[in-house]
């Protein structure tokens, strides 16, 4: 398998987008001069065997309209992820520390995955669809209607072990021309599970309000999905996992005044979520226990929209906000498929 993942990494399908090189000049940034970095919070006394007193904020690639949806590759230590008004997916080296375009148009790609064979998963707001992209570079299409209609605009993706994709379907995509291209809706805001070996699609759940950002529990028997369009507050939900459906929908977090968007789970089934509102106090990444309880923050000068957990020992978080990435080590890691 590790060769053939290689084989992904040369892509050679798009290798005249990747000639198309746009190394990124950074923003102003000023890092903490002290550890620990006092950016990194913690609410609970829980949180602070989960802080590295060593490690800081780094802001390692920005000048972006809106990045999204990042996925860590440590066969070839790069990180990729969208900048989806600017129709990219672009690519950070870890070795080099150099960024460049991974592959332009994009088709507007928003949130990504990879599967158990080490492709990558995407979600594509202007075809309104969730394609593979081979080890050759070229693009497999998996799923692009429901009952013979389009999808709304795909926007987070999930792999569970089992190889099956997961993804959330709201219509932000297709609200204007700046994310993708304006289109009527066709199909409710639908979470959806795709059967890797039939692509047999089926509805997980109809009823979230704009749903978002969307990860599994470490023992993958809980599926978290933020709904963005509940109101009051933005929430995060959860519900039981029983093989191919779900059950027992319930608030696991009223976010209050911020705003969840993109989530992740470490191993210990702690929900690092991407956070803000606009206003230093809530932009960054706040993290919650197993019981929904806010344990830390991580401020950054931007709202974050989404996160992964990637680096050698999966204990690097990589933290996709606005018109920057950041990384932090944290002292746990990601949690990994079963």
């Amino acid at each position: 398998m590790a060769t053939s993942r290689r084989e992904l990494l040369k892509l050679s399908g798009i290798a005249a987008a990747s000639l198309l090189v746009s190394t990124r000049s950074y923003a102003a940034w000023t890092p903490s001069p002290r550890y620990p970095d006092p950016r990194i919070v913690a609410l609970d006394d829980s949180f602070r065997g989960y802080i590295l007193s060593s490690a800081k904020v780094e802001q390692i690639a920005t000048g972006f309209r809106w990045a999204e949806g990042p996925v860590w590759f440590g066969d070839s230590r790069m990180l990729l992820w969208s900048d989806i008004p600017n129709n990219a997916i672009m690519r950070w080296d870890e070795i080099t520390g150099e960024t460049r375009v991974f592959r332009q148009p994009s088709s507007f790609a928003n949130g990504h995955a990879r599967d158990r064979q080490g492709r990558l998963i995407s979600c594509e707001h202007d075809t309104r669809r969730i394609t593979r992209t081979e080890y050759d570079g070229s693009i497999t299409i998996l799923a692009d209607k429901f009952d013979g209609k389009p999808f709304n605009s795909p926007n987070d993706i999930a792999v569970k072990s089992d190889g099956s994709i997961w993804f959330t379907d709201p219509p932000f995509g297709i609200a204007g021309f700046y994310e993708g291209h304006k289109a009527a809706p066709e199909l409710p805001q639908n979470v959806y599970r795709l059967d890797p070996e039939s692509r047999e699609l089926s509805v997980v759940s109809g009823d979230v309000r704009g749903p978002n950002g969307i990860c599994f529990s470490p023992d993958e028997k809980t599926l978290y999905v933020v709904e963005s369009r509940a109101t009051p507050n933005r929430l995060i939900l959860a519900w039981d996992v029983e093989g191919n459906t779900l059950k027992n929908k319930r608030v696991h977090i009223d976010c209050g005044n911020g705003t969840a968007d993109g989530i992740a789970c470490d191993v210990d089934g702690n929900l690092w979520c991407g956070w803000g509102m606009g206003s230093e106090e809530l932009d960054g990444v706040r993290v919650f226990t197993t019981q929904g309880k806010a344990m830390g923050m991580i401020h950054l000068p931007e709202r974050c929209s989404n996160l992964c957990f990637g680096g050698a020992s999966r204990n690097r978080l990589f933290m996709a906000s606005s018109t920057s990435i950041y990384s932090l080590y944290v002292n746990t890691q990601g949690a990994a498929l079963l």
